[in-house]
């Protein structure tokens, strides 16, 4: 069961397909322009939209809103320093602020980033300094169907082969878990083993760790090394391998808005504390409210409770074991954030230049109101200026991403109906053609058209 009560609801839209129809297409089958009264079970992302604890709520009204130096910030310092053990201690306004801050301070045009698997807006950060990302994931990555406890890991020997080589590597980003790669979580036998590796070649090693404590859960669970740690007791073993972290606090810190950028290095973290000032706001508040800070320390001492990520755990396996029933695949073994369906497989009649996973997105929008995540071709693939795709991802996903503390188990299962019903006829579910595409970050501002070939 769920290992807290409901204090206070929000009811949630009810509607028809006939609505759902004419909007869906008057916002271009983009689900980045529905609106949250159009939205019946929103599994969009689980970044910024979980449910706050009575205790964040009343560490928020001690907020201390002093401009420079306020209270909050040393509470904030104290949570995060234990946590991390990082000397320098910055917060932002969300992740990819740090990201921006980090990159353009250490990464040089046509340096390259190393990650298991860059996502989106990361890639993107990366991109705007003129560096380059290069994903190394782990061969097990590769099969979705296998039950390999640590898919999210970084492969080793290419790392290794491009650490040694000619090109110059700026910095290695580890992304914990992989989101990218299917929500799959990095050992920390493969973390030690890459720290190693960053020192040997003198190379920057940061944590993209924006869901360290459910990394750190699935860590107890399959490594037996760990088996008898706290999920705390891992998440600092984590942090104390790397030379810095990026961190959305809108996810492991179950807030609305908050994030982090920590380091060890003092010259790259004046560099850093200048374009946070410049940016952000004073190295003390960092474009966050008094409030914000008090809520993200007692979001990140919450996070890391047992029964709160075994309960997490359960439900996200839970959907996945049931979308299974249904006849709808998922990446194996489920992770904890996010169920990451097998679109393809599903709907082999779709090609992946008619995208397949945001073919599967849309009607699950369309046969129940369920907003989710495609993480395929559209996201992924390469597109000319045309909209045509010349290389497809390696996988057409789509993402449900369960939001913190949030839906309930009987939500659960009407997401399954929902895919039983579209897994009884899936021939009907139409391709999509891109009709209009920005150049980066592609799934947030395209539009697109629905497609039926015979």
């Amino acid at each position: 069961m769920e290992p807290y009560r409901i204090k206070v609801v929000e009811p949630i839209p009810i509607t028809t397909r006939d609505y759902r129809e004419r909007v869906y297409a008057a916002g271009g089958y983009n689900q980045f322009n529905l609106t949250a009264d159009d939205v019946t079970i929103d599994l969009l992302s689980d970044s910024g939209t979980g449910a706050l604890s009575a205790e964040q709520q009343a560490a928020g009204m001690r907020g201390d809103e002093t401009y420079a130096g306020a209270r909050s910030w040393f509470r904030f310092r104290e949570v995060c320093a234990d946590l991390t053990g990082y000397e320098h201690i910055f917060p932002v306004h969300q992740g990819r602020a740090a990201e921006r801050i980090l990159f353009s301070a250490l990464l040089k045009p046509g340096q390259i980033s190393v990650s298991n698997t860059h996502f989106d807006t990361t890639r993107a950060n990366v991109e705007i300094v003129g560096a380059v990302a290069r994903d190394l994931p782990s061969p097990e990555a590769a099969d979705l169907d296998s039950d390999a406890p640590f898919k999210g890991n970084i492969d080793l020997v290419a790392l290794e082969e491009v650490l040694a080589g000619p090109e110059d590597v700026g910095l290695v980003l580890m992304t914990i878990t992989n989101n990218g790669g299917g929500g799959q979580p990095v050992s920390l036998e493969n973390l030690a083993a890459t720290s190693a590796l960053c020192r040997k070649h003198g190379v920057p090693f940061i944590l993209d760790a924006a869901r360290f404590a459910e990394n750190a859960w699935l860590v107890t669970q399959r490594e037996d090394r760990y088996r008898f740690h706290s999920p705390r007791e891992v998440a600092k073993l984590a942090f104390r391998l790397a030379d810095g972290c990026v961190l959305s606090l809108k996810k492991d810190g179950i807030v609305h808005i908050g994030g982090l950028l920590a380091l060890n290095d003092v010259e790259l973290a004046k560099r850093c504390e200048l374009l946070l000032i410049a940016t952000e706001g004073f190295r003390t508040y960092g474009g966050l409210s008094g409030r914000d800070l008090d809520m993200c320390a007692q979001g990140l001492l919450e996070v890391t409770d047992p029964m709160y990520l075994r309960e997490r755990a359960e439900a996200t396996a839970y959907l996945a074991d049931c979308a299974r029933e249904a006849g709808v695949d998922s990446v194996r073994p489920a992770g904890l954030h996010a169920v990451y369906l097998n679109a393809a497989r599903l709907l082999p009649h779709i090609p992946s230049s008619r995208f397949t996973g945001h073919a599967l997105a849309s009607e699950l929008y369309l046969a129940g109101g369920i907003r989710c995540a495609e993480l395929g071709s559209l996201y992924l693939g390469e597109i000319d200026e045309a909209g045509v795709l010349h290389k497809p991802a390696p996988f057409e996903l789509v993402r449900l991403a369960i939001p913190r503390r949030v839906y309930t188990r009987s939500h659960l299962d009407y997401v399954a109906e929902t895919l039983a019903g579209i897994a009884k006829n899936p021939e009907q579910v139409p391709g999509y053609r891109l009709v209009e595409a920005p150049v980066m970050l592609r799934p947030f501002r395209c539009r697109l058209e629905q497609v039926r070939e015979n």
